[in-house]
């Protein structure tokens, strides 16, 4: 008796559930920014879709009756357009949004919202029920990123910013400027960022370097070692900030040349003369002598060194040491001397060596060294 009642009362329930009407409204996010572009989806089943009504607003602006399109059996489909507010996104003076409220679907709405809102969709239909969906409208802090630590001198560099809010047109590819410098061109170049789609909110942009000109276009002037750097301003940051305030948002990376450190200069063997740069086979003590050296950038850039002559004497004592810093053009040969005056006689050894300077001793070629003999 008790099982013939349950199943009864089963038999009850599903006479009453079957063939009510329900719906479900869908965003394609859960957080939107300010000009994004907003996705509808609405399945109902059992409903007269005509006598559908569907409201989307903000805190401050509506749109009424919107009507949808119907995109299968009992699916219906719309979009609109969040405008933002007035707004300097790029900090040039002008206003770069064009907030408006208007249109009547299914895809020609544009919605008005603010920096921190919230958007809600109410659907009513036809027997009175009403469903409801919102998502928050939200602004974002950036970020620029380059696409490796380190790049060969003689290869580009991929910069991308990611950024919905600077998304201001989602019907096209949006572009933004950020500025790209080097320790050797610290004011650098500005180039523009190209959105990788439409709705992305990801920009990218593409640099080369140069040693044999100044910074243009999207070249930068940089040689190996220095840092380069990546920067834009963010003028559309959430609510821990003012609306209008910006923050400075950047990157580094570093440059290197293939070519191995010892192999950017030449250094030439040295060769000795007299105070009148006749050449010397023979050396006496208390007689001068001048110690010349040859050097020569071999890279295609300007570059700073340091050039060290050494002498040793035969006791391993350090007579003397010299040296001249300076920066040579590309390709460029010079002579380096220094004078030397034995005191006694012996062996003496002569180095020679090219560094950075003299606070980065990293060799730009192999030390080179001579001995010669003093009677």
């Amino acid at each position: 008796m008790r099982h013939f009642l349950c199943l009864t009362l089963l038999a009850l329930l599903s006479s009453v559930f079957v063939g009510v009407a329900y719906g479900a409204v869908s965003l394609d996010k859960g957080t939107y920014t300010w000009t994004d572009k907003v996705h509808i989806r609405i399945t109902e089943h059992g409903l007269d879709s005509d006598r559908t009504s569907v409201k989307i607003y903000t805190s401050n602006h509506q749109l009424n009756n919107y009507k949808l399109s119907k995109a299968g059996n009992g699916l219906y489909v719309g979009e609109i357009t969040l405008t933002g507010f007035l707004h300097d996104v790029d900090g040039d003076g002008r206003l770069d949004t064009n907030p408006r409220t208007m249109g009547t679907g299914s895809n020609n709405g544009f919605l008005e919202s603010q920096r921190d809102d919230e958007l809600k969709i109410s659907i009513r239909f036809g027997d009175g029920d009403t469903i409801t969906k919102s998502a928050k409208i939200r602004w974002n802090v950036g970020t620029i990123d380059f696409d490796m630590p380190r790049y060969p001198i003689d290869e580009t560099s991929s910069v991308q910013v990611t950024d919905p809010d600077l998304n201001l047109n989602p019907q096209t590819l949006d572009r933004i400027k950020i500025s790209i410098s080097s320790d050797s061109d610290k004011a650098g170049i500005l180039i523009n960022a190209i959105e990788t789609a439409k709705e992305s909110g990801i920009f990218n942009a593409t640099i080369s370097f140069v040693q044999d000109s100044a910074s243009s276009g999207d070249r930068l002037f940089a040689v190996p070692g220095d840092s380069i750097y990546a920067r834009y301003e963010d003028r559309t940051l959430p609510s821990l900030h003012s609306v209008s305030g910006d923050l400075k948002i950047e990157d580094s990376a570093e440059v290197y040349s293939p070519i191995l450190s010892t192999e950017r200069m030449k250094n030439s063997a040295i060769f000795f003369s007299d105070s009148n740069d006749n050449p010397l086979q023979s050396f006496s003590p208390d007689t001068a002598m001048q110690i010349v050296g040859t050097i020569t950038n071999e890279q295609k850039f300007m570059q700073k060194f340091v050039y060290l002559i050494q002498i040793i004497d035969d006791d391993n004592y350090i007579e003397s040491i010299s040296w001249i810093q300076g920066e040579m053009l590309s390709v460029q040969s010079m002579n380096v001397s220094t004078s030397l005056t034995p005191k006694k006689s012996g062996e003496y050894r002569i180095e020679t060596f090219i560094w950075k300077s003299l606070t980065d001793p990293t060799a730009l070629s192999l030390p080179m060294s001579e001995m010669i003999t003093v009677e």
